[in-house]
């Protein structure tokens, strides 16, 4: 996802990412925070039901364009999580 302020555009990109009790936290080059709680989005089941140390193995992708889980052999794009839409 692109974002334009003052007329320059930014690719918006993951920088870290963190849990508090079943809510994931994914931080980004913008400043922005998002906070979503697993247990209210369907399509994020399989992060859901991890464990704290699969949880904890994750890694952001080239660019922050995604953040990737080895252990659950699934991630999240960030334009995904921003619409709050699976991947269709």
């Amino acid at each position: 996802m692109i974002t334009s302020v003052n007329n320059v555009e930014t690719e918006v990109a993951a920088t870290a990412v963190s849990f508090s009790d079943n809510t994931l936290h994914v931080y980004l080059n913008d400043g922005r925070a998002i906070s979503v709680p697993l247990d209210q989005i369907e399509w994020l089941h399989w992060l859901a039901q991890a464990d704290p140390e699969q949880r904890e193995n994750w890694t952001i992708e080239p660019g922050g364009y995604a953040v990737y889980w080895d252990d659950l052999d699934d991630g999240i794009e960030i334009p995904h999580l921003l619409a709050l839409q699976p991947l269709s």
